[in-house]
């Protein structure tokens, strides 16, 4: 007996183990217990049940670790020890943890049918014959519904789901309630509800962190995935490269495979092809290796994915014939396997491929063979569809029907975009419909250069680009968990300032900020949904906007740039330069401006760089002027630039040198920011550690007498942004730093830490104007789809009417001095964009500010 108590010991520790997702301590443990049993004691009842749950346990332990076959062996060792016990209850009920066992392997090795058809069988009698705390029930409705994601049945798998959370919450299992949780978000993320299966995953990972930390990265896996479907490449790449290690270490390998799948398809969205193929290479092994020929099929497909897109990219070479005869064998494969989804995927990758080969019978053919999309259908499934049929459209002469699958893709785009919570998300969603997006625009820029063409390309822009500009914000949810995280990150920013300024260490510090931001964005994916869609704006409606102002909007068309200008109601179409050309330019005279921004620069290389700058400068006018001079006169202007444009302060143009402008990411923002009402209160903050910051603050109470002044100790984080609720200019003085990374946590230094670009989001009444004197808080991250963020763009995005702040680097004196004008400009009356002409007029190098939004 004292063998059987200490396997007894040792199996409930390898239960814990097992619940907290620890596969390889749960195997080891459960073969201490083997030993501890010893040889067989004769029909000892005890001795042979400890030892067939010890070898159920085993088999769930190795089918992760080892194999499913070694897994199922110790499955079939275990049906036979439980049938030497003589009958009684526990005998039973040892026969449904048996099959139901079988039935989650099954379904781990992608034998989703006939797990299914077990559990069907099973589940029934569980109910009727096994009372207790419902415990195998609970856990076996979860497993089911598990099985039924996978085979797309979302109707049977939120009846298992529901059905799991009231036991589990009924009979105390708070962990099950957790996994019931991420289950709800994994078929969530199924129905296309990305904003709902990350909330649901958060929920989940609240009662993970609390009793079964062990999960956590498998939560992590399903929440990276739901950022794919979002288009949020960076994010998840990031979370998958985080959890990746920690899977490694559980030895857990089926969840290792599928996240090298997983990693493949965020290469794929930054266009690392190569990375690609070797994450779904070695998944692909991974797979063989278990025997999962379902999953095994799924990475190879990821693996050709990327191969075709790297082909298509190449627009210099025709795609090999391998390739498409690959997808196309691939096809059926999948099919047989229950994958609809991704069989279709792999036709239309190898249409795609064919019409680029000029095979459009063949393209015609397979393109036939593609179901129509399905309610559980992802959304890039849906626009690699709109998109074969749009290229095919061309292909055979018919460009207004591929003009009509483009429109039909962008609309059906917009109402998956609709639905999103969080700027993230809804900026992200624009990966999917970018090649539709591209297509349309080239179809109407190869028509006849006239007005209506150029009517009809300004239309498409609308369509096509900064659509998160579109929405208004709704009411925010406050979330007390993100407040936390935000409270944190300023606090642990601040210690990095002040360890950074006595020499001392901040890796540490550094690390538990990006673990924080990394927990908040994941937060502010979901607190709220961001905001009620506004109609693209019409070209009658911008014409009457506009009255004498000109518009210029830039059109990239591969290797072309070109101006689309509209004037007085007449729409028309520019060749500006070559593309590489003007965005090359572009980045070094940037270099120039921020090299010469410290106030004290030596005289001698103060020159040569501002020689270096203003013969790129010179370059640049000439490459985008054109013949755009007569058009522009001496009107005011709205500029829409593409991305790579962005960074560029125009005012240092010879030709628009003290010209009113204003840039804009869309004439759609641009319209909205126009109707925005005038507010009046005036604040002025002063943050620290800005040579003559307070100084300045305090100068300007001369030109506006009744602001509110915050500075010294009082320019805490919460002070300033209570006082930008509802304030008509607020001009704010301080350090600050744009965050490529995750634009949203761009920061403006304060006394306790930084104020961040997300908590700006979160204001019911944003500022009306707002002026930044620090340097670069005017960049932005530029994703798919010319989705412009930062912490100007964030206000933009949030209901501000105009941000005027600095493109690149700005001494502290020149930043004084411009502000100072600028300011006078302003209580004047004078509008933004004349104020700025006339403040960056008398040193446009050394003042590279912008106004952005509407002037």
């Amino acid at each position: 007996m004292r063998a059987v108590e200490a396997a007894r010991g040792l199996y409930d520790r390898a239960k814990k183990a097992s619940a907290d997702s620890r596969p390889a301590v749960t195997a080891k443990l459960l073969h201490q217990a083997l030993r501890a049993l010893g040889p067989r004691i004769q029909d000892d009842v005890n001795w042979l049940e400890i030892s067939t749950k010890v070898l159920i346990s085993l088999a769930s332990a190795e089918a992760e670790t080892k194999s499913p076959a070694s897994g199922l062996k110790h499955l079939d060792t275990a049906e036979a020890m439980r049938l030497r016990m003589p009958d009684c209850k526990e005998r039973s009920t040892l026969r449904f943890t048996v099959g139901l066992q079988r039935a989650i392997m099954l379904a781990r090795i992608g034998r989703l049918a006939d797990s299914v058809a077990l559990f069907d069988a099973l589940l029934p009698s569980v109910d009727a014959e096994v009372e207790d705390d419902k415990l195998l029930l609970t856990t076996d409705l979860l497993n089911r519904s598990y099985v039924h994601v996978l085979m797309s049945n979302p109707e049977a798998a939120r009846a298992d789901l529901r059905r799991c959370l009231e036991l589990a919450e009924e009979h105390g299992h708070h962990g099950l309630a957790g996994k019931a949780r991420h289950g709800l978000g994994d078929l969530a993320q199924l129905e296309g509800d990305i904003p709902e299966a990350l909330r649901n995953y958060e929920q989940a990972g609240q009662i993970y962190r609390s009793i079964w930390p062990g999960w956590l990265p498998l939560l992590r896996l399903n929440q990276a995935r739901a950022l794919l479907a979002a288009g949020l490449a960076e994010e998840a790449a990031a979370q998958l490269d985080e959890i990746m290690p920690e899977l490694i270490r559980k030895k857990a390998a089926q969840d290792i495979a599928e996240a090298e799948v997983a990693r493949a398809a965020a290469a794929i969205l930054e266009g690392d092809f190569a990375l690609a193929r070797k994450y779904a290479a070695t998944a692909r092994r991974r797979f063989l290796r278990r025997g999962n020929a379902r999953w095994a099929e799924i990475a190879s497909l990821a693996r050709l994915r990327a191969g075709a897109l790297n082909a298509l990219a190449n627009k210099a070479r025709k795609p090999a014939p391998r390739l498409p005869r690959e997808l196309s064998e691939l096809a059926p494969r999948l099919a047989e396997l229950g994958l609809r989804d991704e069989a279709a995927a792999a036709r239309l990758l190898a249409v795609r491929l064919h019409l680029r080969r000029g095979a459009v019978d063949e393209a015609e053919t397979l393109l036939s063979q593609v179901p129509k999309p399905r309610q559980t259908t992802p959304i890039d499934h849906r626009m690699l569809l709109r998109l074969c049929r749009a290229e095919l459209a061309v292909a055979t002469g018919r460009p207004r029907a591929a003009l009509a699958q483009a429109r039909a893709g962008l609309t059906e785009l917009g109402a998956i975009r609709d639905r999103m919570g969080g700027l993230d998300l809804v900026c992200g969603t624009a990966v999917h419909g970018q090649e539709l997006g591209r297509l349309a625009l080239k179809l109407v820029l190869g028509g006849r250069r006239d007005q209506s063409q150029a009517r009809q390309l300004f239309a498409w822009q609308e369509l096509t680009r900064a659509q998160v500009y579109r929405y208004e914000p709704l009411p925010v949810i406050e979330d007390p968990v993100l407040a936390k995280h935000i409270t944190e990150m300023r606090q642990v920013q601040g210690q990095i300032q002040r360890n950074r300024l006595q020499g001392e260490s901040v890796s540490a510090l550094e690390k538990r900020y990006s673990a924080l931001q990394s927990e908040a964005g994941r937060l502010g994916w979901y607190t709220s949904p961001w905001g009620k869609p506004r109609p693209v704006a019409t070209n009658e409606e911008i014409v009457e906007a506009l009255g004498d102002r000109v518009l210029a909007s830039v059109v990239s068309d591969g290797e072309t740039l070109f101006c689309l200008i509209i004037r007085d109601g007449e729409f028309s179409l520019t060749k500006l330069g070559d593309r590489a050309e003007v965005i090359e330019t572009v980045k070094q005279l940037h270099a120039d401006l921020d090299a010469l921004a410290p106030d004290h620069l030596p005289p001698m290389l103060a020159e040569a760089v501002a020689g270096s700058a203003s013969r790129r400068a010179e370059k640049l006018d000439k490459l985008l002027r054109a013949s755009l001079t007569e058009q522009f006169a001496d009107r005011e202007l709205v500029i829409i630039p593409i991305g790579p444009l962005y960074v560029l302060p125009w005012a240092v143009l010879p030709s628009l040198r003290g010209r009113p402008l204003t840039v804009a990411p869309s004439a759609t923002a641009w319209l909205s920011a126009m109707k925005r009402p005038h507010a009046s209160p005036v604040l002025l903050a002063g943050g620290p550690g800005v040579p003559g910051a307070i100084g300045e603050v305090s100068q300007l109470r001369a030109v506006y007498p009744g602001a509110q002044l915050i500075d010294g100790a009082s320019a805490t984080s919460d002070a300033v942004l209570r006082a930008l609720e509802g304030s008509g200019t607020a001009h704010l003085v301080a350090h600050g730093a744009h965050e490529p990374a995750n634009a949203l946590f761009s920061r403006l230094e304060l006394v306790d830490g930084p104020l961040f670009a997300h908590e700006t989001a979160r204001l019911t009444r944003p500022p009306e104007r707002v002026v930044l004197a620090a340097c670069e808080l005017a960049m932005s991250h530029i994703r798919p789809g010319e989705e412009a963020l930062g912490f100007a763009g964030t206000l933009l995005a949030s209901g501000s009417r105009t941000v005027i702040g600095a493109i690149a680097r700005v001494g502290d004196r020149a930043a004084a001095e411009a502000m100072s004008d600028l300011h006078h400009q302003l209580a004047a009356g004078i509008p933004p964009a004349t104020a700025l002409a006339e403040a960056t007029a008398v040193d446009p190098f050394r003042r590279p500010f912008l106004c952005l939004g509407a002037g």
